[in-house]
């Protein structure tokens, strides 16, 4: 009796994938991540640039706090001069070249030097006050009182915080809100065309007072003007 071989099934030519179904899903999987790469950077870039307003606000608070103190000296407070109507402008952003304490936190110098405001660096990570660490803050500082110089009788204390690594590098111009076209550092410029590095992180006010200062201080320094009385002020 003859048994006829039966013949094994061929494996067919079209399973698996082909080299141009292979082609088509990496091409979709790069048009995901083109698509969903700008999320992911912003998203990164939120967060470090809240993490350096946060450091900036930790700086600031740190610099009041000393002031209050008298762990920190106080700033050059300027008066108001007879060619001023209104108070006078905040200084100008800091320009020149920075030198600050390679350990520690403390008073920074700049050169030109500019006689209108403090400079003074709060270091984040007790590794001393360095260019290329983003922990790192320096803080301006400027008073003003309009009718004394003197840091017991009180004073408007102003401040802006930068980035440390925004010193010292000819390509930066330090901005401050004052000036035209500039906000407060933002996770991007909207098409300014400034970089945030230049503006200030965080920029305020607060008021300073010490032991001896006298109801007659506030009064001097807060009171109305004369051509805009405030009928409920006791000054």
């Amino acid at each position: 009796m003859i048994h006829q071989k039966q013949q094994q099934a061929s494996s067919s030519s079209q399973s698996g994938f082909t080299i141009i179904e292979s082609l088509i899903a990496v091409v979709v999987v790069g048009i995901l991540l083109v698509a969903i790469a700008p999320v992911i950077i912003f998203s990164v870039a939120t967060r470090l640039q809240a993490r350096r307003i946060e450091l900036a606000t930790n700086a600031a608070q740190t610099y009041i706090d000393g002031i209050r103190s008298s762990t920190i000296p106080p700033p050059p407070i300027v008066t108001k001069s007879t060619a001023y109507t209104t108070d006078p402008p905040s200084p100008d952003a800091p320009s020149g070249t920075l030198t600050c304490p390679t350990t520690g936190t403390g008073l920074c110098e700049i050169s030109p030097a500019t006689p209108s405001s403090q400079l003074y660096c709060v270091d984040g990570d007790t590794g001393g006050c360095t260019s290329d660490n983003f922990k790192d803050m320096i803080v301006q500082g400027f008073g003003y009182n309009p009718t004394s110089d003197k840091p017991e009788d009180g004073y408007r204390l102003g401040l802006r915080v930068y980035r440390r690594d925004a010193f010292n590098k000819p390509s930066i111009t330090l901005k401050a809100s004052k000036d035209p076209g500039i906000k407060q550092a933002e996770t991007f410029t909207k098409g300014t065309g400034l970089i945030s590095i230049q503006a200030p992180l965080v920029e305020m006010t607060t008021e300073i007072s010490s032991k001896v200062t006298t109801f007659s201080d506030f009064c001097q320094r807060l009171k109305p003007p004369a051509n805009n009385p405030n009928p409920k002020s006791h000054c």
